[in-house]
């Protein structure tokens, strides 16, 4: 009995073994940290090294139009002591780093012209030094570049089932509000000259709405993201039509040419831009799936309807009376409106068919005022709180109008 109990312990501690080695390494890659990132400019190369906690396995290709590397890791830790982004040099005009999706980070890296890797290997750690992931890239011919570093073609990407449009003279009897917090992981969107990105504004900012809008108990409120995680435009309008949304809210923030240009804005969806601002304003926007390493060629055509077509007539009336006599009116008591503080123009997270969207400009991250407001907590809780009051108007109409309608 003893010996077969023996037996026992030394073939459990096998197995316990054999899974510690299987565990082991997974767990490893999990807590992988990039430490820094470092550009070394050659003669005839440029040099890209990340220094990391652990060995993993990366995954690089190009994409063109714009000419970008990507390098897609497990989902990684970026524990830098200054922030690159934005960094560049040699072929590499500037980066970008994130999460990109659940357990997976990316890092895309703007070329000034089509390039390909040479070599990629890791260098081990030096005594206590890190893993060092290498990538040596040199110039080469946009052919070259399309047969060398395109990722190898896979199965299209097929659109998610669309949910019907929605009957517009219904209304949830608990309002869906989806907040969208612009930006996000590898697209950090708009940065000030002190290095505050508009990903952490917007997410701030749309934590605070949410707070009031489901204090109030008026309304079911959904976040496109919650935390620094990219979502491709499709995702986000995606998102608020399966939640059977009665309103967008897409948050963001500004900057410009000017330090002295602030206040508050709204756009809403218009075949026409109102101006030329808003016309440059609406393209930068819609390249958020380029900036964040995504090529818009893999989507068939059912889902670049979903991105590009125009929402339905009535669905847009509804945004803009939303924006231009609501929400411009309650945000002007309480904080700086920009001179015209309504504009319209294409943009592609705005054309859920079937749900009233606004793009919101909270500010200007290069006015200096105005970048410490938009990250005080009490300035996110008193514009909310105007955003609120917008939201309760809107819906007290709709009511209004959908019970004289009957």
């Amino acid at each position: 009995m003893c010996l077969s109990s023996h037996r026992l312990n030394q073939a459990l501690g096998l197995i316990f073994a054999a899974l510690l080695a299987v565990i082991l390494p997974l767990s490893a890659a999990e807590s992988v940290e990039v430490r820094d990132i470092r550009i070394g400019i050659h003669p005839d190369s440029t040099r890209f090294v990340l220094d990391m906690s652990g060995e993993v396995e990366p995954r690089v290709f190009g994409l063109p139009d714009p000419y970008r590397l990507v390098v897609d890791l497990p989902e990684t830790t970026f524990s830098l002591a200054k922030d690159k982004t934005n960094t560049g040099g040699g072929l590499v005009q500037r980066m970008r780093y994130g999460l990109f999706q659940q357990g997976l980070s990316r890092l895309v890296l703007d070329l000034g012209g089509p390039a390909k890797v040479t070599r990629q290997f890791y260098l081990p750690p030096d005594e206590n030094g890190p893993w060092r992931l290498v990538i040596d890239l040199a110039a080469t011919s946009p052919t070259d570049f399309a047969e060398t570093m395109r990722p190898s073609p896979g199965p299209r990407i097929a659109a998610r089932p669309q949910p019907p449009l929605r009957d517009q003279a219904v209304v949830n009897a608990r309002p869906v509000v989806v907040i969208d917090p612009g930006h996000g992981g590898v697209d950090p969107g708009a940065m000030s000259p002190g290095g505050v990105p508009e990903k952490k504004v917007t997410l701030a900012f749309a934590k605070e709405l949410a707070a009031q809008l489901e204090a109030s108990g008026r309304y079911e409120v959904v976040l496109t993201r919650d935390r620094d995680l990219f979502m491709s435009l499709r995702e986000r309008v995606q998102k608020a039509r399966e939640a059977n949304a009665d309103l967008f809210l897409s948050l963001h923030a500004n900057t410009n040419d000017s330090r002295r240009l602030r206040g508050f804005s709204v756009y809403t969806l218009s075949n026409k831009a109102t101006d030329k601002e808003a016309a440059a304003f609406a393209a930068a926007e819609n390249k958020a799936d380029i900036v964040g390493g995504i090529n818009l060629d893999q989507y068939d055509d059912d889902v670049a309807s979903i991105l590009f077509d125009f929402a339905q007539t009535k669905t847009n009336e509804q945004s803009v009376r939303f924006a231009r006599d609501m929400l411009v009116n309650e945000v002007g008591k309480s904080a700086p409106l920009l001179s015209r503080p309504w504009r319209s123009a294409g943009f592609a997270v705005l054309k859920a068919p079937d749900v009233p969207s606004v793009l919101v400009e909270l500010g200007y991250l290069t006015n200096r005022e105005e970048e410490r407001k938009l990250q005080d907590r009490a300035y996110q809780a008193k514009l909310s709180s105007s955003m609120v009051a917008a939201v309760d108007n809107f819906f007290e109409r709709r009511r209004a109008a959908l019970g004289a309608g009957n």
